[in-house]
């Protein structure tokens, strides 16, 4: 028996609209966020503009050890996701492989579920925290690179290398924060995923909630508020 044909058994109409659901959400909202309306920009665009921001102000700061210790947190909260992935992902691997443990998740979560759908549901939450675990591995390498580049501005505000070597640290640096980005959005979509285990209606309800919330943070909330107060 083919893979297709395992999966046409184990899933109904429903799990397959659900996980595609899952799977247009998580890709629609990363690319809404980035790309955001003319109209309507969302605290990941706007940030973009703060970085930039922030290495002009870079040129001219007296102490730059500010600078290189902020750069130094962004790699350490990096690097705190990239840990708290690989044990997720340890966590759900190991699960997958323990047959009676899956059996009797079956049984406490699902009425009727299968050792084989639980473990599919498994993967895919897996396959979303090691997205994320990736993501979150290049940024903290991408932070590291800016700090080196920034390392190599000049001394002198005036000196002609100063300002386009501080706007190439400012594009690395708002590449690290997009690939983080990303990293934090397969997370969310990954304990949406969660939901699967115990049903189908489940998922659709956990990644619509997962979905709004995303939404209201980069496009409604207080902080976008704050942000555009000084943009400009």
């Amino acid at each position: 028996m083919n893979l297709l044909a395992i999966l046409e058994e184990t899933f109904t109409g429903l799990d397959t609209a659900a996980f595609l659901l899952l799977i247009v959400a998580w890709l629609g909202t990363g690319f809404i966020a980035e790309n955001p309306p003319a109209w309507r920009p969302s605290v990941n665009f706007l940030m973009k503009d703060y970085r930039r921001r922030w290495m002009v102000e870079f040129l001219t700061r007296q102490s730059r050890i500010f600078d290189i210790s902020l750069i130094d947190s962004l790699r350490q909260g990096t690097a705190f996701f990239v840990s708290g992935t690989m044990i997720a992902i340890g966590g759900g691997v190991a699960l997958i492989g323990n047959t009676s443990t899956l059996q009797g998740l079956a049984q406490d979560l699902t009425i009727g579920a299968e050792t084989t759908q639980l473990r599919i549901k498994l993967i895919v939450v897996v396959g979303l925290m090691a997205n994320a675990l990736l993501k979150f591995i290049w940024a903290h390498r991408l932070f590291g690179y800016c700090a080196i580049m920034m390392a190599a501005i000049p001394n002198y505000a005036d000196h002609p290398a100063a300002l386009p070597r501080a706007m190439q640290a400012a594009e690395i640096n708002i590449t690290s924060a997009r690939s983080f980005n990303r990293g934090l959005n397969s997370v969310y979509f990954a304990l949406a995923g969660l939901a699967w285990l115990i049903g189908s209606v489940a998922l659709i309800l956990a990644v619509l909630t997962t979905t709004a919330m995303l939404f209201r943070r980069e496009f409604a909330s207080r902080s976008r508020e704050v942000i555009l107060q000084d943009h400009g």
